[in-house]
Formats: structure tokens, sequence, C-alpha cells
């Protein structure tokens, strides 16, 4: 073989150098543009999609979260509702929304039941991805206050002794008032789902003693029981309320499995950049502990919440499992 002169080798290795010095000199040049994208994240508005109308808890909680959180992440959030079927327009919006980081909706219990109580859903279950969440409005169990109960165990007392039971007023099939309404039947209570168009017809109901009893968040129901138009018989969720801390908890009356709260939350469209997620939640969470935010909600019933993504993908599972069995034994449909 012939030997090449050494002065020449080198002259044939230097093209080999220069391409790699030109890719070293690439690869610090992309370095930059390779940054993560949570990183850069956010470089413009983001959107909040309420799935209800303006004015509602949900719509409440939301624009609180988006002012705080806003201020925490220095981008403007904004409001979008998006009201229908129960939620579902909203949430099917956000769930075929591309998933890039600036549009998210605000949940509530409906992002779990719907699927549960419908046939025909226009998005998956797993389309929404559980970010954080924000708040919770604990559901409060009523009555006229012409009613002779105080408590739980005298309403479940009282429906047994009234022939057939006794009537208790819904926002509809598998809204949080049936839930609550199926959890006392289990408890032993004697009632009659009566399903109204609205949380607000369901209050009315109760005032002018068409029904005996039904269970609404907080904020809706507090201002009349202050007002002595309506009778707080038990709320429903794992703590008393800071807002009427004398109304015990259902836990507290020996009935912890009749469970549950007018949460708001923020989910996702899938694929949305985890560590994107991950900035969200723990901004949000530190927004909603701040003092202005807390005295923003609490004076409503609304309590602040938070916590990890984990813990609400964690909640979530649960719900849908435990809500699940609920809806399947009382047959709730809103097909």
């Amino acid at each position: 073989m012939r030997q090449i002169p050494a002065s020449r080798a080198l002259v044939l290795a230097l093209p080999s150098v220069a391409a790699a010095a030109a890719v070293t000199a690439m690869t610090f040049a992309v370095l930059p543009s390779q940054v993560h994208a949570a990183d850069a994240w956010p470089n413009h508005v983001i959107k909040f999609v309420v799935p209800f109308t303006a004015g509602g808890a949900n719509d409440l909680v939301a624009r609180a979260a988006a002012d705080a959180v806003s201020k925490r992440l220095g981008q403007a959030v904004v409001i979008e509702n998006r009201p229908g079927a129960g939620g579902v327009v909203g949430a099917d919006y956000v769930a075929k929304s591309k998933p890039d980081g600036y549009t998210f909706l605000v949940g509530a219990v409906g992002t779990v039941t719907n699927s549960l109580i419908r046939t025909k859903m226009p998005y998956a279950p797993d389309d929404l991805v559980p970010v954080s969440l924000i708040a919770v409005s604990p559901s409060v169990i009523v009555a006229p206050p012409s009613l002779p109960v105080n408590n739980l165990k005298e309403l479940i007392d009282y429906s047994k002794k009234q022939g057939g039971g006794v009537n208790f007023a819904t926002a509809g099939s598998g809204s949080t008032p049936h839930f609550v309404e199926e959890m006392l039947k289990e408890k032993g209570a004697a009632l009659t789902p009566v399903p109204y168009k609205s949380g607000s017809e369901s209050i009315t109901a109760v005032m002018g003693g068409q029904v005996a009893a039904t269970s609404e968040a907080s904020v809706v129901v507090l201002p009349h029981i202050k007002a002595g138009k309506l009778k707080a018989l038990g709320a429903t969720w794992d703590k008393r309320m800071s807002a009427a801390p004398n109304i015990p908890t259902t836990a507290e009356q020996g009935m912890p499995e009749v469970r549950i709260g007018h949460w708001a939350g923020i989910f996702a469209p899938k694929g949305t950049d985890p560590a994107i997620l991950k900035k969200l939640n723990t901004e949000m969470t530190a927004a909603m502990q701040t003092q202005e935010t807390r005295e923003r909600l609490l004076p409503n019933g609304i309590e602040p919440a938070g916590g990890s993504q984990e813990s609400f993908v964690a909640f979530i599972k649960s719900e849908r499992e435990r809500l699940g069995r609920i809806a399947k034994n009382a047959k709730m449909s809103a097909d």
C-alpha cells in the first residue's frame, strides 16, 4: 500500500476536523432554541375556559384564580365562558384545543360525572389532564325553617315517617344535589328527587315549601341561611367552612360517606408539556393561598385549595370510582 506523506495526511484530515468543529458550533448554536418550553412559558395571554355562564360559583372561582395566578406568572389570564350541556360544551372545546399551554378548562364535578351519566361524549375522559385543584365550595343540605328537623339524622327519621317519603330538589339528573340525595338514601332516607332546571330554582322551591330539602353550593345558600330563609342541616365537605363555622359537617354527624363539594380545578388538553403543567400547578397553589385571594373567596363560603398535581390526579380518580358506583346504582342518566 502506498504511504501518504505526513504533510498531505494532515491536509486530508483537516476537512474532518473542520466538519467536527462545524457540528460542535451548530450544537451550541441550537442550544438556546432548545431551552425547555416551560422556561419560556408563558409568553402571551392564557385562556381559562369556564363551561358555565358568568356569575355562578365556578365562574367566581375561575376569575379569582385567574387574577391571582396572572400576577405570579407575569402574564394576563382571561376568562372565556362556554356554557352548555352541563359543562360538556366547554370541556370539549378545551379537550380539542392545541396543547400548547395557553388554553385550560376550569372544570367542576361535571368534568368527572358527565361521562358517568351520558352514553355519548364528544371527548374521552383522559383527553383532559388534571393540573390543579383551585377551591371548594362545600355543598350545604338545607330545608325550610318550618320543617321540624335540625340535623341529618332528624331529616332521615322525618322522611321515613312521611307516607311515601319526602321530596328533595335537584338541579337535574346527575347534578351535585342529585348525588347528595342518593347518598342520603343510602343512609336510609326516604327521598324522591325532584329535578329543577337550576340550583337557584331548587332553592326557591325549598324556601317556598314545595319540597322538603335540597343541597346546593355554600356560595349560593349562605346568604339565605343568614337571612333566616333556609335552615342548614349539614355541610358535605370534610371540614367546617370558615364563613359558617357553626354548620356541622356530614362526617361530624356520623355520615362521612355523604361527601361532595362544588369544587373547581384546572384541566389541560392531553399532550400539554408536563413541565408547563407542573409550573402552573406550583404557581396556582401559591396564588390561592395569598391573603388577597383568601379574603376574596372565604366570605362567600369558598375554601381555597391547591396541592400537588399528583394529589389532584388521585382525587379525580377516586371521585370517578366513588361517584360512578352511586350513578350506576341510581341509574342516573342525562340522555
